[in-house]
């Protein structure tokens, strides 16, 4: 491409935009985030932007967008009125679950409220058996009967969950003809469709969640192609998916739940593909916005992909305890830490920071749009870490004093300490926080945290960068340019890509070569058409292999890399299993049977070109500066060198106490580590 390439990314608290041409990154951008419309705020960015930077909308070649709604509309219950069909004797799967207490001992134990209620949970007379054998026929008449009601009752969509329906989907095709019959206004999903994967639970959970939000994700999608087309943008947008890569609005629109995560999986591919220029196949990246922080392993010059996620957690670290959603999502560990995370005096005492965030409305207290109780950026203001006149580039002045009350009264007064002791211990609090979840998520992945960069990228990211590294015993911290819309810049580095699964549990050595190669070449046409009808040339695209295995009599599967061929088969995969287990758990397993349960394939077009450098022509002195800002191993408050980031130039070597200073978001480099400049214009904490 020779136009504009650009990136916009809705997150809880601020909207960020980023403009790339060939030379790099040329503009970036960032604005409030308009909860009760986010399409506006888009449109505000974009336009807001283009101008400031003298460039044109008819020059954009590509947009690609990411946005929590569906992640939002979840947690909030805001989707459609839904009902569900399941097999006779199977539509309280839902609210059982799997009959797991997540926390053994609490006697109040909460999980979350099934997002259809019992009422609407509907037992159809039918039955196929694990083999594909019909044991009940389908009730046709029942099904048309119940869709009438449905529609007169004003239910909006139907979720069809059939037991086994990933091994012959004809009971779900059929109820979902005989709906579309009697009932043309009702949006219907099929399981078979959505997640045709063995685990009826998970299946049954996704497939809800799916046609929940469908609804208001197509009515929003439709309204910001409307918005981007009106301003003088040509191409449709493309819609970043949680596992990495990017599809169109038609097929974001059908499977929503597929960009559950998309925000944050585009700044875990901007974090692997500034580690490929430098070099860093291994990394952990860092990402800490207005409301939560996410950490992230880059394996092998990848982020890692899982297909188990949970919506909604009633306790945020703990698994089972939210909605599941079986779709491919990039593997990260969140927790309710970001810029605008409330920070008070709990029960006992003790200073807690999140997980309730003050968001984009009001904000924290020194947004003066109302805010009342202090949060991490009150706290980084008053330890002198921002600068009040410079907070978006100056176009949103902060209250340090406001802020600074605030923390007195909250917190530094009821601890009987200073302000600044409190908020420090603020900030402190949430390093630890992070550090603490980020290295559970890298030792459960076979990884020393301790031995990787910690690439750090968001609104607050770079704030915090170091102390999270000093804090897991990281060698170093790395903020590209432009840290602060890093999602959006990712977003412009995803290729077209989807991906299919296939549920077939069989013992490796019962299978044969032919078997499992007719089954894969199933899904690559298939998703060599979809990539075609999306404008991708036939030539470009490319297959990645995967088989989900096991030892015999296990619960659960790894992914393992398909290599093999016909005259490998099946000890190259046995071989690739073994390999795999052992860099997971280090040691062999158990002398069993190695079996496949699921087969996967994801089909992609070829990865864009992008210059991943700040494209800047500024000169002339890099120190802005000085101010004092608070670093209790030095004593306290310290005058501390501010330099401006745009006039920093590779090979540039700075020595903390210091604050490196660009319009998104601040770097501070702590007493005794030094900040460098690479030449893509990254800047490199030594702690």
């Amino acid at each position: 491409m020779t136009g504009l390439r650009i990136g916009v990314d809705i997150g809880g608290t601020f909207t960020d935009l980023c403009v790339l041409d060939a030379s790099g990154v040329v503009a970036v951008g960032k604005v409030l985030t308009t909860h009760d419309e986010p399409a506006r705020a888009v449109e505000q960015v974009l336009v807001e932007t283009l101008r400031s930077a003298g460039l044109s909308t008819a020059d954009v070649e590509q947009l690609v967008h990411g946005t929590t709604l569906v992640t939002n509309a979840l947690i909030e219950r805001k989707g459609a009125r839904t009902a569900l069909l399941a097999t006779a004797g199977f539509s309280d799967v839902l609210e059982m679950r799997r009959e797991h207490r997540y926390e053994l001992y609490d006697l109040l134990i909460e999980l979350p409220v099934p997002l259809v209620p019992r009422h609407l949970r509907f037992d159809v007379p039918e039955r196929i058996l694990a083999d594909g054998t019909v044991h009940t026929r389908l009730d046709e008449d029942y099904v048309a009967r119940l869709g009438r009601e449905l529609a007169e009752r004003g239910i909006e969509a139907v979720a069809i969950c059939f037991l086994h329906a990933f091994t012959d989907p004809s009971h779900e095709r059929r109820a979902a003809e005989i709906l579309h019959e009697v009932a043309p206004g009702l949006s219907v999903a099929l399981s078979s469709e959505v997640v045709p994967e063995i685990r009826e639970f998970e299946r049954m959970s996704t497939t809800v969640a799916n046609v929940y939000v469908r609804d208001l994700t197509e009515r929003y999608l439709r309204d910001l192609e409307r918005r981007l087309h009106a301003v003088g943008i040509g191409p449709s947008p493309h819609i970043m998916l949680s596992n990495g890569g990017i599809a169109t609005v038609d097929t974001a629109a059908r499977y929503p739940i597929r960009i559950l995560e998309s925000g944050p999986a585009g700044g875990a591919l901007a974090a692997s593909a500034f580690g490929a220029v430098a070099g860093e196949a291994d990394l952990l990246a860092f990402d800490m916005g207005g409301t939560t922080a996410k950490l992230c392993m880059i394996s092998g010059g990848a982020p890692l992909v899982t297909h188990e996620f949970e919506v909604d957690r009633k306790y945020r670290l703990l698994p089972g305890s939210g909605l599941p959603v079986k779709v491919p999502v990039t593997d990260m560990i969140e927790i309710g830490v970001g810029g605008g995370s409330l920070a008070r005096i709990d029960a006992l005492g003790l200073l807690t920071v999140g997980p309730d965030s003050a968001g984009s409305e009001p904000g924290p207290v020194c947004y003066g749009r109302g805010g009342t109780e202090p949060t991490v950026t009150d706290a980084d203001l008053v330890l002198g870490y921002l600068d009040p006149g410079y907070f978006l580039g100056g176009e949103m002045a902060l209250d340090a004093e406001a802020a600074a009350e605030a923390i007195r009264v909250r917190i530094a007064d009821p601890l009987g300490v200073s302000v600044a002791q409190a908020a420090y211990g603020i900030h402190v609090s949430v390093n630890e926080d992070m550090a603490n979840a980020a290295r559970v998520h890298a030792v459960e992945r076979g990884k020393n945290p301790a031995e990787l960069p910690l690439y750090t990228f968001g609104g607050a990211g770079p704030v915090h960068g170091a102390g999270v590294a000093r804090a897991l015993g990281a060698p170093r911290v790395v903020a590209p340019p432009a840290a602060g819309v890093m999602s959006a810049i990712g977003f412009l580095t995803a290729p077209l890509a989807f991906d299919f699964v296939r549920s077939a549990r069989a013992n490796v050595r019962d299978l044969s070569w032919d078997q499992v190669d007719a089954l894969f070449a199933e899904m690559e046409d298939e998703g060599a058409k979809l990539l075609v009808e999306s404008g991708v040339d036939s030539s470009g695209i490319t297959h990645s292999r995967i088989a989900e295995m096991r030892y015999a009599g296990q619960g659960y599967e790894i992914r393992v890399p398909v290599v093999a061929t016909s005259g490998t088969w099946p000890d190259a995969l046995i071989d690739a299993f073994t390999t795999a287990y052992r860099a997971l758990y280090q040691r062999t397993g158990p002398q069993v049977d190695v079996e496949v349960l699921n087969w996967r394939v994801v089909s992609a077009g070829p990865v864009p070109e992008v210059a991943l450098r700040l494209n800047t022509s500024a000169s002339g002195e890099a120190r802005k500066g000085s101010r004092s800002a608070y670093f209790p191993t030095v004593g306290g408050f310290v005058d501390t060198a501010v330099f401006d980031r745009y006039r920093l130039v590779p090979g540039d070597i700075v020595e903390g106490p210091a604050i490196v200073e660009e319009r998104e978001s601040t770097v501070v480099v702590p007493p005794g580590a030094s900040c460098s400049v690479r030449t893509d214009s990254s800047l490199v904490v030594t702690v």
